[in-house]
């Protein structure tokens, strides 16, 4: 018919000619069990009759919604994190799964906070999200509240959110990092230390709290001074390994909660004349794509990164099917690669 191509055919307009409300053409277009066969039928030969695309789902048009999801992750340089290798693969994850599930991906600045701290909310509104992803950014930001609290359907990726249709993926933390002190536990170091990433972000104080579990599980109690904060990033494993080898008593095991510091710890164990494993083993977490590349080869915890962007859009995902539901957190496992930098057997990588 002359008039109706598919930019103009929507469900208002088939909920007219058919004679019946917009929530019941989407449930004929869906096939809901509540409409009659006679309605589902009318509605679906008039769909084909005004040329009405089905690549436009009914529920996006009678909600208003888009089919488009906001990732709100601070690229901004005023942040390292930007160009820390974890968070390319978690990107991965996500526009792989959105691909695969008809959705398209928005990144929404962080910058222009001096808009207001409605600024996410009217960005979503204005734009029709159908949800957020947030990554890599301060979980307690006024901004990112406000938009929490309008029940925006909502996924923090290794942001402990869960309130108001929102909730988080993260990977099992504690259980890797007491994997890795147990590891070290059973080459025969007594003396294990960690360097923490800060402890304001979850998964720096989870994998804190599974170390010091380990530690106590195994009888041990590690020296106060065994445990030093640094940033996630490789100059402030090097500090912090330089502090700790200069300790009256050292230890002879450093767990760092993330590669790139456990990289800066071998890289200050070398300046001093030292060598890991054969003087201190060290072992870090994250798995990135240098850790096998370093040498020694790094002993890691390996993250599923791509899985933790693709189970933040499957838990999404799910939160738009139930809009009334909460959705439980979800948790993606962790494994030990045994490699050069402590001792042991190679498990691969």
């Amino acid at each position: 018919m002359i008039g109706y191509g598919l930019c103009m055919v929507d469900i208002r307009e088939l909920a007219r000619r058919s004679g019946v409300s917009p929530a019941t053409v989407s449930r004929a277009l869906n096939d809901r069990a509540e409409v009659s066969p006679e309605t589902r039928r009318r509605v679906l030969e008039l769909a084909e009759e005004l040329g009405y695309s089905p690549n436009q789902p009914a529920r996006t048009l009678v909600r208003r919604r888009s089919d488009m999801v906001g990732l709100i992750w601070d690229t901004g340089y005023a942040t390292q994190n930007r160009r820390h290798p974890f968070l390319q693969d978690l990107f991965v994850g996500i526009k792989q799964t959105l691909a695969e599930s008809g959705h398209h991906l928005m990144l929404l600045s962080t910058a222009d906070f001096g808009a207001g701290v409605d600024v996410y909310v009217r960005a979503a509104r204005q734009h029709s999200l159908a949800g957020v992803i947030m990554m890599g950014v301060d979980e307690a930001h006024p901004a990112l509240t406000a938009l929490v609290d309008t029940g925006i359907p909502g996924v923090g990726i290794d942001l402990s959110l869960q309130r108001n249709r929102t909730t988080y993926v993260t990977s099992d933390n504690r259980t890797g990092a007491a994997a890795a002190v147990r590891h070290l536990f059973d080459l025969g170091h007594r003396a294990i230390a960690t360097i923490t990433g800060p402890l304001s972000l979850m998964p720096a104080a989870e994998r804190l709290a599974g170390y010091e579990h380990e530690m106590a599980r195994l009888g041990l109690s590690p020296h106060p001074d065994h445990v030093v904060t640094g940033d996630f990033f490789l100059s402030s494993g090097y500090d912090c390994a330089a502090q700790l080898l200069a300790l009256p008593e050292p230890p002879t095991a450093i767990f760092a909660a993330g590669d790139e510091m456990a990289i800066g710890a071998l890289h200050a164990l070398a300046d001093a004349g030292l060598r890991a494993p054969d003087d201190v083993a060290v072992v870090g977490f994250d798995d990135i794509e240098a850790a096998s590349l370093v040498r020694p080869t790094l002993t890691t915890v390996a993250q599923d990164r791509v899985g933790l962007g693709a189970g933040a859009v499957q838990a999404l995902l799910s939160a738009l099917d139930d809009d009334g539901a909460v959705q439980a957190p979800l948790q993606v496992a962790t494994r030990l690669v045994v490699r050069g930098s402590c001792g042991g057997t190679p498990t691969g990588g």
